[in-house]
Formats: C-alpha cells, sequence, structure tokens
C-alpha cells in the first residue's frame, strides 16, 4: 500500500509539549504553517505528552477535509490514568501533568485498544497507518502478537497500512526480513550525523518494497539550528562534546557552500532511493515554515557532498542529492 505521504512530514511530538510547554493556539498554529506550506502527512503517537499531541492535532485538522491529508499513529504504550496525587509532571522529556503512566502491551488487544483510544482522541474515524512503536524490548511479543494484530486491522480496512517505528535498526531490520509490513519509520537512523541503517536496513527495504520514512532527520534538535550548541539535544539526550564538535564541522562547511545545516540535513535525509518521504518536526509556526521552505526549495550545491567526505564528515557510500548549479 503506498500512501500519498509528500516529500515532507510533520512529526507532531513538539504537540505533546516535547521539552517546552506551548499553548493550543501555537500548537494549531504549527500545524496551519505545515499545510500552508503544502505538508499532507501528520505523525503522532499516545506517548507524545501522554495524548497531547493527538488531541491538539485532531484539533487543529478538524476543518481540513478527510481525504486531502494523511494520518499515522502508534501502538505499544497504552495509557492508564495515574490518580495519585504525589503524580506531579511527567518523568519523560515531556512538559505535560501526569495524568496518565505508560505501560507497554504489544498484546493483540493492546494494539486494538490502543488505535481505539487513539482515535477518541484525534476525534477521527479512522488513521491511515498504524506503526507499532518502538518494540525493540518486546520484539517477540511485538512479531508473535501485535503485528498479527496489525495486520488484521489492515484486512478488515480499519487501517490502510501498517508498520513499525524505532529508532533501533536491528528490530527494524527484523521485521523487515520476517513480515509483511507496508512501512518502517526509521528514527534518527539515517541522517547527515549518523547511518547505521544505510548498510543492511534501507538495501533490504528496497529489495521487499518496504516504504521508509525517515523520522528525527534532525537527531533530535542538534541539526536544526545554523549553528549547533551543547544546549540543543542529541536523540533526545545531552549532546556528548565529540558530537556537537562533528556537527559544527558540518555546519562550517555547509557555510562556505552557501547552504544551511537544517536545509543539508533535510536534503540529505530524503537522497536515498528507499526513502519515501521524511518527517521532521517543528518548534512553533516559523520552523515549520522553515522546515518547508528547505525540504520543497532547492537541494545545496552539488560541491558540499564531496567536501564533507573529503573532510571525514561524511560517508562516501551514502547517496546525497543532485545538488544545485
Amino acid at each position: 500500500m503506498t500512501l500519498p505521504f509528500g516529500r515532507l512530514g510533520l512529526g507532531c511530538a513538539q504537540l505533546g509539549n516535547l521539552y517546552r510547554a506551548i499553548g493550543d493556539d501555537e500548537a494549531t498554529a504549527t500545524v496551519d504553517a505545515a499545510w500552508d506550506a503544502g505538508v499532507r502527512y501528520f505523525d503522532t503517537a499516545p506517548h507524545y505528552g501522554l495524548g497531547l499531541s493527538e488531541r491538539r492535532l485532531g484539533a487543529a485538522l478538524r476543518k481540513r477535509p478527510r481525504e486531502e491529508y494523511v494520518v499515522s499513529t502508534k501502538a505499544g504504550r497504552l495509557l492508564v490514568p495515574d490518580d495519585s496525587p504525589a503524580a506531579g509532571r511527567d518523568p519523560d522529556l515531556f512538559d505535560v501533568p501526569a495524568t496518565h503512566r505508560r505501560v507497554w502491551d504489544f498484546s493483540a488487544d493492546g494494539v486494538r485498544r490502543s488505535l481505539a483510544e487513539s482515535l477518541e482522541r484525534l476525534a477521527l474515524d479512522r488513521v491511515d497507518l498504524l506503526l507499532l512503536h518502538d518494540p525493540e524490548g518486546h520484539a517477540g511479543e511485538a512479531i508473535e502478537s501485535a503485528y498479527p494484530a496489525a495486520e488484521r486491522l489492515r484486512a478488515e480496512g480499519v487501517v490502510r497500512a501498517i508498520g513499525v517505528g524505532s529508532m533501533d535498526v536491528a528490530v527494524l531490520t527484523r521485521f523487515a526480513a520476517e513480515t509483511d509490513v507496508d512501512v518502517l519509520m526509521v528514527a534518527g537512523r539515517y541522517t547527515l550525523l549518523d547511518q547505521p541503517a544505510l548498510d543492511a536496513l534501507l538495501p533490504l527495504c528496497s529489495r521487499r518494497g518496504i516504504t521508509v520514512l525517515n523520522a528525527a532527520v534532525f537527531n533530535g534538535g542538534l541539526l536544526a539550528e545554523d549553528r549547533p550548541h551543547r544546549e540543543l539535544p542529541y536523540q533526545y539526550e545531552h549532546a556528548p562534546a565529540t558530537v556537537v564538535e562533528r556537527a559544527s564541522a558540518m555546519a562550517a562547511v555547509c557555510e562556505r557552500h552557501g547552504t544551511t545545516l537544517p536545509a543539508a540535513a533535510l536534503h540529505f535525509a530524503s537522497a536515498h532511493p528507499a526513502i519515501a518521504a521524511v518527517v521532521a518536526g517543528a518548534q512553533g509556526p516559523e520552523q515549520s515554515r522553515r522546515n518547508a521552505g528547505l525540504a520543497f526549495g532547492p537541494p545545496p550545491p552539488a560541491t558540499l557532498w564531496p567536501d564533507l567526505i573529503d573532510r571525514g564528515l561524511l560517508r562516501a557510500d551514502a547517496p546525497v542529492p543532485a545538488g544545485a548549479a
């Protein structure tokens, strides 16, 4: 099943207050800015802000014709109410009250329950793509129970396509080899900084006809600004000094070639022939517009990529964009 993802999708973790709290109006403006720039694919999950991302995305899309956009959500973590007065704030990366607890559940019943609850939060009658979310710690149950349940949902027409989303290349490769998933969402594993998906996963997806969505292409934030610095997260954690130094060296090369690190990151992330679309989050409407402008605009100069390779900053065997003349 091929869905009309377009070149760029909006990752909606930020709508769930990833790293910092935003208001409902800013969340809606972020989605509206992406829409106005031509984005028609939106990815969310129960995990993002304990359901807040799904609620805000559904509200922002409510006025849009349902046949004009694609939505994906995820299963694997159920949200269980937590009425404890000591619950406080969410202990994860999201600035939200800890009204619920995340409970891992890759059972068949868990997948169906997760989807039903997501549809209620989204206020939609369907999602287009259901992804099993971060199954690496539960791979056996995910393949033996969750995947068959998702497969049945696809066969019943409840969802149009199924797949897996993870930062773990090994578990993604296992699903690509052992199941008939339609889609794999590779999160932060094929970026300008890191390309572990290049060796086996992407070639396997090409051979098997599996659609690849390349997510977290800014590595959690480090590549999202023209000049990287230690305060920016890398893979949703504090960035090691050596990684910041490497990203800064890349940024300096980009500047010498008249482009920016975010532009290079977005275009590199879409250059592999196995990749159907790039999914990037945005901290507010301005970044939404900027990301779309970069992704839909001309690529960086062709001279950039050999310079990065010559300086040991990029693998020589990684496909690169054709580049601007």
